[in-house]
């Protein structure tokens, strides 16, 4: 006979994410808050060792807890029990189906670094390889899993338990499986002055081209008509306040990246980072033709806006008017044509513009790639020729790298449709790209936020 008495509470992690690509399993109870991951928070704790007695394991978790399970147990209700590969059955942040954190930073109430632990129960502690599996991925693959790659979605999920991406596939803003083309690109970098953030490409879709100047299929012009009329989802295009615009606005060459992900059962959210660039920049504020960049998600969680978790703290969507866009040159003009349609409540150039300067746009096409030359006329018919008296016909801006995160129920599946659309027009075209997605497993709360990506190198 034996009889295992196990401290549980190995799971602790202060202040960690967890890439999907971390390996078979990970996160455990967590400790301090996750810098840039939208408010999570957990508590530490370390394994203190286990004894055997007979088919009986009696565990004492890091609150002093105690609980006995036999074999065939399921006392922390994780779905595993001892015989099924439960490492630690007083700890639910612990079982075959984790995801596997590296404890980096101090418990806050210990001030030490807790013990690593076995989150994934596979044998060995703190097996998070490099979240990197996108190094030989084509430019212009359509492969919608190789598109998951790009953004370090590399595990894939098995059929029956298990974390890691379900299925994906590109489609229209509605969900259409469609072929992409050159709208979907799986790129280096974004210019020389936008490296990746995880692994070593980005994933980029537009309303244009997703190219470079320079690559093949690359627009050469800032109105690369690609896709026609689209149908929005429900609520979309998203209104800003005191703008013109809203659902009843058509949409056209819309694109997404859509996958559908089995969270681990010890991750309570997720993150992934972004930027978004347009050619609307800066005459065309507040107005109808404002391009917009969504993540929706089904199940739609709390706090979402129509299943969009992705904007700014005054639910303005992703798009020329998200209070982030500060990569630009000049904001000369700055709604310019928001006073030309007679709007009331046109906003001015906030007093930082362009905070972020230009050296991001270089090399993108942002920085050098006109209108065509019939769009300007277009323009001047439509608003009378008010649009003459404009310095600059086409400029164009972008946000600085922007992180979304936003909660999981552990162990469930979640649908993410990263969608981009011309709102109102089809000319002066927007981009996104999409990188590092990471699971988020210390333990804590996550909510809904965006904002400016922390700790970036100059």
């Amino acid at each position: 006979m034996a009889i295992v008495l196990a401290a549980c509470g190995g799971s602790g992690v202060a202040g960690s994410e967890s890439s999907a690509v971390a390996g078979p399993g990970a996160g455990g109870g967590g400790g301090g808050t996750d810098k840039g991951t939208g408010g999570a928070t957990g508590g530490g704790g370390k394994d203190s060792g286990s004894v055997t007695v007979g088919g009986t394991q009696t565990s004492t978790g890091t609150s002093g807890t105690v609980c006995t399970s036999g074999d065939d147990e399921d006392s922390d209700a994780d779905g595993y029990t001892r015989n099924q590969g439960d490492c630690n059955d007083c700890d639910a942040n612990v079982n075959p189906d984790a995801i596997e954190v590296a404890i980096t930073e101090p418990d806050p109430e210990t001030g030490m670094v807790p013990e690593p632990a076995d989150e994934d129960c596979d044998g060995t502690v703190d097996n998070v390889p490099a979240g990197n599996c996108d190094g030989d991925l084509a430019l212009a693959t359509t492969d919608a899993l190789e598109g998951a790659r790009a953004i370090e979605l590399c595990q894939a999920a098995p059929e029956t338990g298990g974390w890691g991406v379900v299925s994906a596939r590109y489609t229209l803003a509605n969900g259409t499986e469609v072929d992409p083309g050159a709208k979907a690109g799986i790129l280096e970098n974004f210019g020389p002055n936008v490296p990746p953030l995880g692994g070593t490409r980005v994933l980029g879709i537009s309303s244009g081209h997703a190219r470079l100047p320079g690559q093949d299929d690359d627009c050469g012009t800032g109105d690369c008509q690609e896709g026609g009329v689209g149908t929005a989802p429900p609520g979309f295009p998203q209104q800003v306040s005191g703008c013109a615009g809203g659902p009843e606005t058509p949409i056209n060459d819309d694109v997404a990246l859509e996958v559908t992900l089995r969270a681990p059962s010890n991750a309570t959210g997720y993150s992934f980072d972004f930027k978004f660039y347009t050619f609307e920049f800066s005459e065309w504020v507040c107005t109808q033709y404002n391009d917009q960049f969504v993540a929706l998600v089904n199940p739609a969680p709390p706090g979402s806006v129509n299943g969009n978790v992705s904007f700014d703290s005054g639910g303005n969507p992703v798009s020329v008017n998200i209070a982030f866009f500060d990569v630009c040159t000049s904001c000369q003009a700055f709604a310019a044509n928001c006073l030309c349609e007679g709007g009331g409540s046109c906003p001015q150039a906030p007093a930082n513009c362009c905070g972020a300067g230009a050296a991001q746009l270089q090399g993108t096409g942002f920085d050098s790639w006109d209108s065509n030359g019939d769009v300007v006329g277009i323009y001047d018919d439509f608003f009378g020729g008010c649009f003459d008296s404009q310095p600059s016909p086409v400029k164009s801006g972008a946000t600085s790298w922007l992180r979304t995160t936003a909660p999981v129920q552990p162990g469930s599946e979640v649908t993410i449709r990263f969608a981009i659309w011309d709102a109102g027009d089809a000319v002066l075209d927007s981009t996104a790209i999409i990188d590092n997605f990471k699971w988020i497993a210390n333990g804590g709360t996550v909510e809904i936020g965006t904002g400016e990506v922390p700790d970036l190198p100059n």
